[in-house]
Order: C-alpha cells, then sequence, then structure tokens
C-alpha cells in the first residue's frame, strides 16, 4: 500500500525532465547561434582561402551566445582579449621560443595583460598556446585574429537583435 506522499511523488515528473523542459529553447536557441558563427567564419575563411578559425573561437561562441549579457563576454573583452593574447603568444614565441616554459608563461602573462587591461576572455587565455604550437606569424593578430573575433561579435549582434532577442552586448 503507498502513502499519499509516495503517490505524489510518483505522480511528479523527475528533475532532470522538467530541468529540460525549462531550459530546451535558451540552449537551442544558443546552440543555433554559435553553429551560424562558426558556420559563416568556416565559409568565410573557405571562400577567401585564408584562415579565420582557431579552436578558441568555439569557447568563444559559449560566452557570446550562451551567456551574452557576461562582461567577459563584452566585444571590448571578446576582441580586446584575444588580441592581447595573440601579442603576448607571439612575444613569447620569439623571445623564449616553443619550449613547455613558453607555453606556461605566454598563458601566465597573457591573463595578467588581460586583466590589467580591463579585457579579461577565458577563450582567448588559449590564444598563446596556439601560436606557440603552431609557430605563428606577426600577422596572426590581424588574421585569424582580429578579423575573426570582429565577425564573431558582428554575428552575435545582429543574431540577438534579430534572433534570440537577448540584449547584446550587455
Amino acid at each position: 500500500m503507498y502513502s499519499q506522499t509516495q503517490a505524489a511523488e510518483r505522480e511528479k515528473p523527475p528533475v532532470l525532465a522538467v530541468y529540460v523542459r525549462l531550459n530546451l529553447l535558451p540552449a537551442l536557441v544558443s546552440g543555433l547561434g554559435g553553429a551560424v558563427a562558426i558556420w559563416l567564419l568556416a565559409g568565410l575563411a573557405q571562400s577567401l582561402e585564408h584562415a579565420l578559425l582557431i579552436a578558441p573561437f568555439g569557447a568563444s561562441c559559449v560566452l557570446l551566445f550562451a551567456l551574452p549579457q557576461s562582461p567577459l563576454a563584452r566585444p571590448r573583452n571578446v576582441i580586446g582579449g584575444h588580441l592581447l593574447s595573440a601579442l603576448v603568444g607571439l612575444l613569447v614565441l620569439n623571445l623564449i621560443g616553443d619550449s613547455v616554459l613558453a607555453m606556461g608563461v605566454g598563458v601566465g602573462l597573457a591573463i595578467a595583460v588581460m586583466q590589467l587591461t580591463g579585457t579579461l576572455h577565458p577563450p582567448a587565455g588559449g590564444d598563446p598556446l596556439v601560436v606557440i604550437l603552431s609557430g605563428a606569424g606577426w600577422s596572426f593578430p590581424g588574421v585569424p585574429i582580429l578579423a575573426g573575433t570582429v565577425t564573431l561579435v558582428a554575428v552575435a549582434t545582429a543574431y540577438h537583435r534579430l534572433i534570440s532577442m537577448r540584449a547584446y552586448p550587455g
């Protein structure tokens, strides 16, 4: 024999199902935004026959489309954080080389520089690693960094105004 409490428990949907039901549409809207941004950037790169994508841009899309009101997703942070971190990576690569020490110094300095300049953007912390591991040249801050981040911010701005109806920049 079931008590009334046990019967009520059986009728309640599982917590996970409620969470999914409440968050499904916002999650799909955020995911679609990131997919559109990367698809457009990759298509542009292919048509121009020039690299415009780096892995940290995928992580930037998480902030741009899932957390657009975050201070870490502001255009200043996205563009400035990536640009400064790439420059730090290039300086470290040219001064220390591509050693394990250079990787640690590059990421640590990038974090410090972003924090000091008010351009903190966590995905940009990976840029010195990309620079050092790929042996990138001095054109890297322009293409793919500046071209890519400006495109991502432009897509995020348009997407939020036209599709998600969420405020961006926050």
